[in-house]
């Protein structure tokens, strides 16, 4: 008899659970007054649209239907619509986009911005754990996850997309596949819709004005029965990552086995104003009564503009067609540095000077690079520079945000630091000391930075000049690796040529030296001497306290075998260190400098070293047999031979310093 009312009660919950899954159906049209959860940066404005950020970088936006949805253990067929918009405040450049997610929790706080889309992080991204279903209008091309820069994807668990596609839609009356612009400031509808039986989940948009298209976007059969919980939030999610944009929700229904009503497109609250007021109608009464004289002026100043034009006129070439949305013009960044003045320069390089500008829109801060117009090698390394790190995605490089082409002009944009660079606060006196703590948070985000340079993008990238002063410090002095315009990439399995040397005197492996030939472990050696640098605060050719010129990997290797590590520490440093943290990176710094390139770590084993996963090696076995070995012939430039590691260096016409 007791079996029989478990079974009963049992059936009931059942029937009870069945009947609220079928029941849950609701709609906005527009969000005045609307019951939702929101955090972040979140907020609806009073004329009821819900804006998911807005005009600040860096940041996150998440809004819930208030209450948990029942989808059931075989998850029920549900639907939704809603109407959204882009607005950014350049029109040339967007951040990161936005997504209608399904999630277990509400809490999402430990989620990241920019291309994390406030879903996910560098450590939990893919895990299947997150049991979260999503649908991306992302603005952003991270080529690790995106195809494009104007997509919409299906992601299970993951911003790596499980099908996506650019944005557009299907024209029902001529079937023509119609492109749509995510970034247009224009409302657009989207409808992402599961059915369970056929475990199909389809995602289709259309302009603001236009009927749902009979054929949708998106098509992708898989179960979501084994993503979902019984129990799930839905709502939407934006972040931004170095640009600012607005994300805007007009309008929001959803339905549980059945179509998401239909949205009243005509009471959803406006759009803020964006395009610019039309033209005076004076103008159009002047200019038909104008003097013949007017006439003359005016072509005269249409002549001298087009002139102005053709001078500073600008081309684009093959490569840079997948780049072309990143492309500012030459008066914007202009205007943004003030006229290029002194005032606003940060620093001097090898290809040309770099200024600090404000851009005069979005008034976001950002460095601008100009390359020198007697650079023989100026269009090359800027192409390079532009190929190689404008596909990069990564918290510790420097994030190359557009560039300008005009005739005679080569400029690059960059995010700014305000911090500068490493290598003042090693050898400047303008900037405070750093301490142990924050140079070994540096050591380890350069690092990470190589680490995914060299084996976790699509292609291996060998950067070719890692030095101090290459690393940039951001606001929290975190390191960014910086200065592209010397860096290679190379296809997985193909072996890299290069046919001269470059880079810092100091930083070049001995085999670079010889051979010309560049690859992941010229980079591991130029990161050894990056290490002892940091430590020592010296550079890797300096002077001594004699007033010759001394190796600084040598120094620390005699000091190594004389058990006398302590006293190459930067006095600066006082006491205030972790003896086994410096003393490990002095080692991994020795062991990265190795003259042979077989006996230098991968970046990846240098990670696990300085993180403590890994033990480092015997420093005696790996340096045996090299008391007294050549280290390299330079051939290309003054010819000069190393003693390694004995202190003993003799030189012909090497340059100290950098």
């Amino acid at each position: 008899m007791l079996m029989i009312k478990n079974f009963a009660l049992a059936f009931l919950l059942l029937k009870i659970t069945f009947s609220f899954s079928q029941e849950v159906e609701f709609t906005f049209n527009g969000f005045a007054g609307a019951n939702l959860t929101l955090d972040g940066e979140a907020y609806i404005e009073t004329n009821g649209l819900l804006r998911l950020t807005n005009d600040t970088a860096e940041i996150n936006g998440h809004a819930f239907y208030p209450s948990s949805i029942c989808f059931g253990r075989t998850t029920s067929s549900f639907s939704t619509a809603f109407v959204f918009a882009i607005i950014s405040k350049d029109l040339d450049l967007s951040s990161d986009g936005m997504a209608f997610f399904i999630s277990p929790s509400k809490n999402l706080s430990a989620a990241m911005q920019g291309q994390y889309l406030g879903l996910f992080n560098y450590q939990n991204n893919g895990n299947p754990t997150n049991h979260i279903f999503s649908v991306e209008l992302d603005t952003v091309h991270n080529p690790e996850y995106d195809i494009n820069n104007n997509h919409v994807g299906i992601d299970i668990n993951s911003l790596k997309s499980s099908q996506s596609a650019s944005a557009a839609y299907y024209a029902d009356d001529s079937g023509a596949f119609q492109n749509l612009s995510l970034t247009s400031r224009k409302a657009i509808q989207a409808w992402v819709e599961y059915e369970s039986q056929e475990t199909q989940i389809t995602v289709t948009l259309s302009p603001i004005r236009k009927s749902k298209p009979k054929k949708p976007l998106l098509s992708y059969k898989f179960n979501l029965s084994t993503v979902l919980n019984d129990f799930m939030y839905v709502g939407f999610s934006s972040s931004t990552g170095p640009m600012a944009s607005s994300h805007y929700i007009l309008g929001w229904s959803f339905k549980l086995n059945g179509p998401a009503p239909s949205i009243d497109l005509s009471n959803l609250p406006k759009l803020p104003r964006t395009a610019p007021k039309g033209r005076s109608k004076i103008l159009h009464i002047v200019i038909p009564v104008a003097s013949a004289a007017f006439i003359l002026i005016l072509v005269t100043f249409i002549f001298r503009y087009v002139k102005k034009q053709f001078k500073y006129r600008e081309v684009i070439e093959d490569w840079e067609v997948d780049f072309g949305p990143h492309r500012f013009s030459y008066k914007d960044l202009y205007r943004a540095t003030n006229g290029f003045e002194e005032k606003e320069l940060l620093g001097i390089g090898g290809f040309g000077r770099v200024y600090r500008g404000v851009l005069p829109v979005s008034k976001l801060e950002v460095a601008v690079k100009r390359f020198t117009h007697e650079s023989n090698q100026g269009i090359r390394e800027f192409i390079s520079e532009v190929v190689s790190i404008g596909r990069l995605r990564h918290r510790n490089l420097v994030q190359l945000l557009g560039y300008c082409r005009s005739k005679g002009e080569l400029l690059l944009l960059y995010d700014y630091m305000p911090n500068g660079s490493l290598d003042k606060y090693l050898y400047g006196h303008e900037k405070p000391t750093l301490n142990w703590i924050q140079r070994f948070k540096i050591i380890k985000g350069v690092a990470s930075g190589l680490l995914y340079l060299h084996e976790d993008w699509e292609q291996v990238v060998i950067h070719r000049d890692i030095k101090a002063s290459n690393v940039l410090l951001d606001s929290d002095l975190n390191a960014r690796l910086g200065d592209f315009g010397l860096a290679r990439l190379y296809d997985r399995g193909i072996d890299p040529q290069t046919t001269h040397v470059v880079g810092t005197m100091g930083y070049i492996a001995p085999e670079l030296a010889r051979t010309g030939k560049a690859t992941p472990l010229t980079d591991v050696f130029a990161f050894g001497a990056f290490l002892l640098e940091v430590v020592c605060s010296k550079r890797p050719v300096h002077l001594g306290a004699q007033g010759q010129r001394m190796i600084l990997v040598n120094w620390v290797l005699q000091n190594w075998r004389f058990g006398s590590l302590a006293d190459i520490v930067d006095p600066r440093l006082g006491e205030c260190y972790t003896i086994e943290e410096l003393d490990m990176v002095l080692k991994l710094g020795l062991i990265c400098s190795h003259p042979l390139p077989s006996a230098r770590p991968s970046m990846r084993q240098a990670v696990q070293y300085l993180e403590g996963d890994v033990p480092l090696p015997d420093l005696t076995e790996i340096y045996m047999n090299f008391s007294t070995l050549t280290m390299f012939q330079n051939e290309g430039f003054d010819s000069y031979v190393m003693s390694h590691p004995s202190t003993t260096t003799s030189f012909s016409g090497l340059s100290g310093g950098r």
